[in-house]
C-alpha cells in the first residue's frame, strides 16, 4: 500500500505586491492608532512631538519585527538565519507606511509647522494612503473603476474609524 501521508506544500515566499499592500494598510492603521494614543492627553509642545515621532518609529520597527518573526515561525519547513532575515526584510512596507506620520510628528517637533493638533494631518494622510492602497489593490485584481473606488473608500473607513475613536476618547 502506498504511503498515505499528506504532504503540505511549503510556501516559497509571499507575492511582493501583496506584501506591499498588506504592509501599507497595516502600517497606516497602526500609525493612526499610535498617533491617536500618543496625542490623547493633549501634550503638544515641540519636545512632545519629537518624543511622539520617536515612539512611532520604535513602534514601526517593533511591529515589523514581531510580524516578520511570526511569519518565520509559522512557515513550515527548515528555518535558518537567512529565512528569518528574509521574513524580517519582507516587512519593509509596514515601516515605510508609518514613516510619513513619523515625519509629520518630527516636523512639528523641529518647528517646521505648529505642534498643536498635528495628529489631524497625520490622520488625513493615513486615510488617503488607505484609500490609495485599496484602490490600487482592487485595480490590480482587475476590478472596475467603480468597484475599485468603493474598495478604496472601504479601506479609508478603517482609518476614519480610528479618527472617530480618537475623538470620542478625547
Amino acid at each position: 500500500m502506498a504511503d498515505s501521508a499528506v504532504t503540505v506544500p511549503r510556501r516559497s515566499g509571499h507575492d511582493t505586491s501583496s506584501m506591499m499592500l498588506f504592509g501599507g494598510v497595516y502600517g497606516a492603521v497602526v500609525a493612526s492608532a499610535v498617533v491617536a494614543a500618543l496625542t490623547e492627553y493633549g501634550h503638544n509642545s515641540a519636545a512632545d512631538r519629537r518624543y511622539d515621532a520617536a515612539w512611532l518609529l520604535v513602534t514601526a520597527f517593533a511591529s515589523a519585527f514581531a510580524h516578520g518573526y511570526a511569519h518565520h515561525i509559522a512557515e513550515r519547513g527548515p528555518r535558518s538565519r537567512t529565512s528569518l532575515l528574509r521574513a524580517l526584510a519582507d516587512e519593509w512596507p509596514l515601516v515605510a507606511a508609518m514613516l510619513p506620520s513619523v515625519l509629520i510628528l518630527a516636523g512639528a517637533g523641529w518647528g517646521w509647522w505648529p505642534a498643536d493638533d498635528v495628529e489631524y494631518p497625520a490622520f488625513a494622510l493615513n486615510i488617503v494612503l488607505l484609500f490609495a492602497l485599496g484602490l490600487a489593490s482592487a485595480r490590480r485584481a482587475g476590478r472596475s473603476w467603480a468597484r475599485a473606488l468603493l474598495t478604496g473608500a472601504a479601506d479609508a473607513l478603517i482609518g476614519l474609524f480610528v479618527v472617530v475613536a480618537n475623538a470620542i476618547i478625547k
